[in-house]
């Protein structure tokens, strides 16, 4: 029973990866059984086994979590297959991205050098853009720093479990 109950939850992660992120299910199905699963790397067997799913699914799955750095693998000495686990910084990840903000930013300017002249109300989104992306470059920054004082706290008072393996930076 218990199993049955990981498993709705792995279902429900990659439902809410699928209607918030428009990702693929699996993606978040996997995510969702590595935030629970004992031990907490698995192989794509195991994965494959947990999640009743077949290997190449899980393959794909974790070859886009290992892309965004959500995920990473190791081998123990003497293994001859890969472990996947959670990476240890995934969540000051989610907020430390000042290089992808940047990014979004440039690329409103040059929407902006594209337009040219053109009237306000066509400029208007692509100014918001630079402007939230202009935001977001400032701002992130000291999120991602409130969160480590945050999570060092937390781990000090015993709150939070030390090895939990997903928030360090």
């Amino acid at each position: 029973m218990a199993y049955e109950v990981e498993l709705a939850f792995a279902d429900e992660v990659g439902r809410h990866f699928a209607r918030q992120n428009a990702l693929p299910p699996m993606t978040g199905r996997v995510t969702g059984w590595l935030l629970i699963c004992d031990p907490p790397q698995q192989t794509i067997a195991e994965l494959s086994e947990a999640l009743r799913a077949s290997r190449s699914a899980i393959s794909g799955a974790v070859t886009m979590l290992e892309e965004w750095s959500w995920i990473q693998r190791s081998r123990a000495a003497g293994e001859r297959v890969d472990r996947i686990g959670l990476h240890p910084a995934i969540w000051l990840r989610m907020v430390d991205k000042q290089a992808e903000y940047a990014s979004l930013g440039a690329l409103a300017q040059h929407g902006l050098e594209v337009l040219g002249e053109a009237p306000s109300t066509r400029r208007a989104r692509l100014l918001e853009v630079a402007a939230f992306a202009d935001f977001l470059t400032e701002r992130m920054p000291a999120l991602a720093a409130e969160w480590r004082a945050r999570r060092d706290t937390l781990l000090t008072s015993g709150a939070l479990p030390d090895g939990s393996g997903t928030g360090s930076s």
